[in-house]
């Protein structure tokens, strides 16, 4: 018997597969990647750093006691009180308000561009939806004061009008500056669940309202999440709109009528004025500002929790 013909490839020259000399681009863009990781850590121990003297200091004179549990805020006075929680009311009462407006609406529109709107539709929509996010805060703020306030004074019933500072404007207009936010990200975490999910779903003679329900929100619930958790923190770090439309008015209220400030307002005002660095009204800023920073990294460490419980991978 014959053996069989066997097919012969001339060898591969030698290091022909490897590199043959340095990239490099390859090292130059480690480089730059890695210095500006070191950036984004140094600037929040910088932050950090920059808080943690001027809080310590306050609270020797203060006390943690007065700050967190009394109810009268006016440090600038005399004789000065030092309860945050007007601050933190209005800021989470304001913040609130926002998410409500954003949440239905930004998911929403996350949804019709997913699932319901046509490639040229959502090319379109898109780039508009996300303009909203490139809109100055201070020009949000004076829509707030020029034209929400005004409206709701004039359609609303006699005892619902708000003051000309008030909440409710404020927290309307912040949920309509933070729907981009909500909208892009949800919409990039649907676009990313893996076109076999609907499919299946699709030829078990399910609509698009179940695919989008039962299908795509729980497949991107990680993302979604991520997006909600975003845009609180952007809202309760916003200074502008609630500088300008709610008021400087610290008071222990949950009436969103009425005239409110909130911490970023408070650090907004004090930090405009001339104040003493060495005196203890300064240190206030640092104060409300060290809290503003703990509530933020609290919400930031939970969503991150929570991302990691629901994330779904897919291979």
């Amino acid at each position: 018997m014959s053996s069989p013909e066997t097919t012969s490839f001339p060898a591969a020259p030698k290091g022909a597969l490897g590199r043959t000399r340095s990239r490099y681009g390859e090292q130059t863009i480690r480089v730059v990647l890695t210095v500006a990781a070191l950036v984004s850590v140094a600037t929040t121990v910088g932050i950090v750093v920059s808080l943690v003297p001027p809080t310590v200091e306050f609270f020797t004179a203060v006390g943690w006691r007065e700050f967190f549990t009394t109810a009268d805020w006016a440090p600038l006075f005399d004789p000065p009180a030092y309860g945050v929680l007007p601050l933190v009311s209005a800021t989470f009462l304001i913040t609130l308000i926002a998410v409500v407006v954003a949440v239905p609406l930004g998911l929403g529109a996350a949804l019709y561009l997913s699932e319901y709107a046509h490639r040229r539709t959502r090319k379109v929509f898109k780039p508009v939806l996300e303009v909203l996010a490139g809109v100055p805060t201070v020009v949000y703020g004076f829509f707030a004061l020029r034209f929400v306030t005004p409206a709701l004074q004039e359609y609303l019933p006699a005892g619902l009008r708000p003051d000309v500072f008030n909440a409710i404007s404020a927290g309307l207009v912040m949920g309509i500056m933070i729907v981009p936010t909500v909208a892009s990200l949800s919409e990039d975490a649907m676009s990313s669940v893996p076109r076999g999910l609907r499919d299946g779903a699709y030829a078990l003679g399910s609509s698009t309202r179940v695919v989008s329900i039962r299908v795509v929100i729980p497949a991107a619930l990680s993302g979604i999440v991520a997006s909600f958790v975003l845009a609180v923190s952007r809202a309760i770090g916003e200074t502008m709109i609630v500088a300008i439309a709610s008021g400087n008015k610290p008071s222990l209220s949950l009436n969103p009528l009425d005239a409110m400030q909130t911490m970023t307002g408070f650090i907004a005002q004090a930090g405009s004025g001339d104040l003493p660095t060495a005196s203890l009204d300064y240190k206030t800023i640092f104060a409300v500002g060290a809290l503003l920073f703990v509530i933020t990294f609290t919400m930031n460490f939970v969503s991150a929790r929570l991302v990691r419980r629901f994330r779904e991978v897919y291979e």
